[in-house]
């Protein structure tokens, strides 16, 4: 190819972004052009050896005989993205000059995303709503001066706004940072901050569904307001008490296995007295001390009157809100232990570090039903297995799905019925070994693989965490170790290996690749993301649960969380949480948390009031064949396509333009059904 037939080709091109030096397009704009132009290109990036991951933009020259290909990996999630990198090609030479600007504090960045992709692209409305309200005030009336993040930054300012956490531009009028403030000279009205409920309290749930409220554990409430989680627990039969300085200040407080702190720090206006309260709850806990306090951000003080460092409300109570962040470090530093996160702004501190161990591997072990996977298949051959198995198969079935179940022989503790197992068969590793001839040896090679994945998570996130070697471990974790690793110095260093390969871009693309190929309940939006269903977070590859173990050490469990986004270039995971997801068929989208792992930020978003939800299309991308309504699902799909509704993925028009076409089309959505409109 020459230059004249470059320049033609060049202005043919009726997408993407012209200026008067140069056309840019996305990347998967690319196939909307003409092949003799587009199959160059790619190409070119391929025998001058650039990632295919590595370049997001091409901008084609009208002037001169050269291209470039333009890195913007946050694209897709930031308004404005920054330049990473850029790799200027000569077409007469063939050679690339890159520029790399991931050390600078002041790159280009991009506006106008919606006119680098295709017109009917999912995306262009959403991004077109940020362009709009630059175009509002004015941001766009020199573009010269905006090319660069410092000066679009200053203009942003100047003008008398800010971009808030999802880059929306929002009036600086009502970004109020409280100043402390000492001019109350009143009373706080403490006892107006209890609150009545008819069940248990957020953070005693979270306790109940790890197991912890099962009757094996003492509980004191201290701060139990009008004591309703303590009628819940009586109710149960857990053994408990419940303390008050207003409502039960004649309690008798005892030392117990667990103690909950719930939303009692957050009101408490004095610093000193707020962590004395904390340190005398620890005090009073013998295994686990459970801690919560009200979450919020500057938008908080748009309502309230600031107040020393928190607010004064209505009802002339107090309240200090936190940052996710923000609550743990101060929980660290005044009791000098580790904060583990059981959602927002609730926490757990153990006291006992053998229960510790026990939660945390908990969290990092594979779910499978062995009883499914793992059958009799082999005729028995040997006339003594034969007859034990014959006389015996519930036992042995049962001694052998706790084989698979430990991924290793179980010690005589292990196993509930090891007197019967031992009497027939003389010991635990005899059984094992009839067992072995009589099922596949498969199963439970692939179950001591995916033991050994789940200590290398639960080790590397240690490392992660910076949580210090044990002193003493659970019985059952020693044994693992020395079954898998040999010595606990081995495990120790092979979870730090592990988490150390997470600095290569390259090998959490390729395990996302993996995972999206033998995981159903997924999608891989090429080089960008793979967003996975919750439920199948830990049949991912070892080193992508890390990665999303990493990032949701701040955040706690995922109990609600629907869909989680791997971010594969910017070190950052999304959790999303939707309205109906598991009986609607299109659900909207509730809140989404973006937590950068390097950095350990975490961002909730919530999609009530004045924002319109993201509808989730193609909801079937995560559901499994099994699944109830599975068959439904696809049919509505379908049904939707032949409307001629276009979907990028899960993405695609918003909720309110999605209701438009199908009026036009003279339908209504109701369940699942696509009903005319009489």
């Amino acid at each position: 190819m020459d230059f004249n037939t470059f320049n033609a080709l060049v202005k043919s091109i009726t997408i993407g972004k012209h200026l008067p030096e140069a056309v840019y397009l996305h990347k998967s704009a690319l196939e909307c052009i003409t092949t003799k132009l587009s199959t160059p290109t790619l190409k070119i990036a391929k025998a001058l050896n650039i990632p295919d991951d590595h370049w997001t933009l091409v901008k084609y020259s009208k002037r001169d005989f050269k291209l470039s290909l333009l890195y913007y990996p946050t694209f897709q999630e930031e308004p404005y993205p920054p330049l990473h990198k850029s790799y200027t090609i000569d077409l007469t030479k063939l050679t690339a000059r890159e520029t790399n600007y991931t050390t600078s504090e002041n790159p280009p960045i991009l506006h106008r995303r919606e006119c680098f992709i295709e017109p009917n692209h999912p995306d262009v409305e959403q991004f077109r709503i940020f362009t709009e309200e630059g175009e509002g005030i004015g941001l766009y009336q020199n573009t010269r001066t905006i090319g660069f993040k410092n000066n679009w930054n200053k203009l942003i300012k100047r003008k008398g706004y800010f971009l808030d956490e999802q880059g929306h531009i929002k009036s600086l009028s009502k970004k109020i940072i409280p100043e402390p403030s000492e001019s109350f000279y009143g009373e706080i009205d403490r006892h107006k901050t209890a609150i009545s409920r008819d069940k248990l309290s957020t953070p005693m749930l979270l306790l109940a569904q790890r197991g912890y409220l099962n009757g094996d554990y003492s509980v004191l409430d201290y701060g139990c307001g009008k004591g309703d989680d303590i009628r819940e627990l009586e109710a149960h039969n857990i053994e408990c008490i419940g303390w008050d300085p207003v409502h039960s200040p004649d309690t008798d407080i005892q030392p117990c296995d667990i103690v909950n702190l719930g939303f009692v720090i957050n009101v408490i206006e004095d610093k000193e007295e707020r962590q004395e309260t904390l340190k005398i709850a620890y005090a009073h806990c013998q295994k686990i001390i459970l801690i919560s306090a009200m979450l919020g951000n500057e938008k908080i003080y748009e309502r309230f009157k600031p107040y020393k460092d928190g607010v004064l409300t209505q009802r002339n109570t107090f309240q200090k809100y936190y940052y996710q962040a923000e609550l743990q470090s101060y929980l660290e530093l005044a009791l000098e232990e580790n904060a583990i996160a059981l959602g927002p702004g609730v926490f757990v501190i153990f006291k006992d570090k053998v229960e510790e161990q026990r939660y945390l591997l908990e969290r990092q072990k594979s779910r499978k039903s062995w009883r499914q996977l793992s059958q009799p298949v082999k005729a028995i051959t040997q006339k003594q297995s034969k007859d034990i198995y014959s006389k015996h198969k519930i036992l042995l079935e049962d001694f052998w799905y706790t084989c698979l179940e430990l991924a290793r022989v179980p010690q005589n503790d292990e196993f509930d019925l090891s007197d019967q197992i031992r009497q027939i068969c003389g010991s635990h590793i005899k059984a094992f070994s009839t067992c072995i001839h009589i099922y596949e040896q498969d199963s439970f090679d692939l179950a001591q693989q995916a033991r050994k994945d789940d200590l290398l998570v639960y080790f590397s996130l240690g490392f992660f965490k910076k949580r210090d070697s044990y002193t003493r471990m659970p019985q059952s974790l020693k044994r693992d170790i020395k079954i898998h690793f040999n010595k606990y110095s081995e495990a120790r260093e092979a979870g730090l290996e592990l988490l150390h390969n997470l600095n290569s871009p390259e090998l959490i693309y390729n395990q996302c690749v993996n995972a999206s190929t033998s995981i159903n309940n997924s999608y891989l939006d090429e080089q960008h993301s793979l967003t996975i269903n919750k439920d199948k977070l830990n049949e991912l590859p070892k080193e992508l649960r890390v990665y999303v173990g990493c990032a949701t050490q701040l955040y706690g469990e995922l109990d609600n969380v629907n869909l989680i986004k791997i971010h594969i270039r910017s070190g950052k995971v999304t959790l999303m949480v939707y309205e109906g997801f598991n009986e609607l068929p299109i659900p909207l989208l509730k809140e989404r948390i973006k937590i950068n792992m390097r950095t350990q930020e975490i961002d909730f978003f919530d999609y009530f009031g004045e924002f319109t939800p993201q509808p989730l299309y193609n909801k079937s991308l995560f559901m499994s064949e099994s699944d109830k309504d599975y068959k439904k699902q696809l049919s509505f799909e379908k049904r939707l396509s032949d409307l001629g509704i276009k979907t990028s993925g899960y993405i695609g028009l918003p909720k309110k333009a999605l209701e438009a076409t199908l009026r036009q089309a003279g339908v209504k959505l109701k369940g699942y059904r696509l009903c005319k409109i009489t």
